[in-house]
C-alpha cells in the first residue's frame, strides 16, 4: 500500500467513515489552519506514535513527498518523547498527591528544546500525540504552546482530527492484519 487510496481500500467496510475522513482530513480543506507541512508532519508523528509499524513505513512514504527530513524526524522524535512523557506526566497529574509535581522529573527532553524544525511546529507534533496517549496535563500544556507560538484553535482541533482519524486508521488496520491472514491461510 503506497497510495492514500491503497490505505483507504485496504480499510474493511465497518470503518468506510474512517475511509472518508482520511482524504478528508490530509487535505488542506479539511485541516484549516495548517499547512500542508503540517498536515503530513502530524499525519505521521500520529502514525508513528500508532504502535503499527507496517502503517508507519507506509505513511512515512507517503509524507516524504510533503516533509523534508528534518520535519521526518521531528514527527518521529514527537512520537517517541511523548511516548514517555505521556505516560510520566499523566501519572503526575492522576495520582492526586501534589508533592509528585514538585520532583525534578529526571528524563532527558532535549529534543523539545532543540527539535530541528520551527518550536510550533513540534510543539502541534506534541500536541496531537499526547491526544492520542490521553495525557491531560500534557494536552493542556502543548496546547497552550501552541497558541502562545500564534496559531489558532482551528488549527488545534484540525491537528487533533488529523491524530485521531490516523491513529484510529492504523489501529483498524493493525487489528485487521491478522484477521486477513487467518482467512488467507484458511482460504489456500
Amino acid at each position: 500500500m503506497n497510495t492514500l487510496d491503497a490505505i483507504r481500500d485496504a480499510l474493511p467496510d465497518y470503518a468506510r467513515d474512517l475511509r472518508l475522513n482520511l482524504s478528508s482530513v490530509l487535505a488542506a480543506p479539511g485541516a484549516p489552519g495548517l499547512t500542508d507541512t503540517q498536515i503530513w508532519a502530524v499525519a505521521l508523528a500520529a502514525a508513528a506514535a500508532s504502535g503499527n509499524p507496517r502503517f508507519t513505513a507506509e505513511m512515512e512514504t507517503l509524507a516524504a513527498v510533503h516533509l523534508d527530513a528534518a520535519h521526518r524526524q521531528a514527527a518521529h522524535a514527537a512520537a517517541a518523547i511523548m511516548g514517555m512523557n505521556n505516560v510520566y506526566y499523566r501519572f503526575v497529574h492522576l495520582v492526586e498527591d501534589a508533592e509528585y509535581a514538585t520532583l525534578p522529573a529526571r528524563l532527558r527532553m532535549n529534543v523539545i528544546g532543540n527539535p530541528g524544525i520551527a518550536r510550533a511546529d513540534f510543539e502541534l507534533l506534541s500536541l496531537a500525540v499526547s491526544a492520542i496517549n490521553g495525557c491531560g496535563a500534557c494536552v493542556a500544556s502543548h496546547e497552550r504552546q501552541v497558541r502562545q507560538q500564534g496559531m489558532g484553535r482551528e488549527a488545534v482541533q484540525s491537528a487533533v482530527r488529523i491524530a485521531a482519524t490516523v491513529h484510529a486508521v492504523a489501529r483498524v488496520l493493525k487489528n485487521a492484519q491478522p484477521a486477513d491472514a487467518a482467512r488467507e491461510a484458511r482460504a489456500a
